[in-house]
């Protein structure tokens, strides 16, 4: 089934690894945002086959604070938060 894991480390700083299982192949996207809801960087996008997968995230130069990671797979959304802490 589709997944999206916790954030490791979380706290982080300044990198984190955020994990998703797929079930099916499917177009992927991880984006993560800012507490206002602005884009502050797409990680992956593309056609990601069934299984885990992982993808880092190194915040170095961005503030301290809440931000969220979301998986978009198909019609499957998920999104959860994380924090930065420097």
């Amino acid at each position: 089934e589709f997944a999206l894991e916790a954030n490791y480390p979380n706290p982080f700083n300044p990198a984190t690894n955020i994990g998703f299982a797929l079930p099916e192949r499917s177009e992927v996207a991880v984006r993560i945002f800012d507490v206002n809801g602005r884009l502050v960087e797409t990680l992956a996008t593309g056609d990601f086959g069934p299984g885990n997968h992982t993808v880092s995230w190194d915040a170095r130069g961005l503030a301290s604070g809440t931000y969220f990671y979301r998986l978009e797979a198909g019609s499957y959304v998920e999104t959860k938060k994380m924090l930065l802490l420097k």
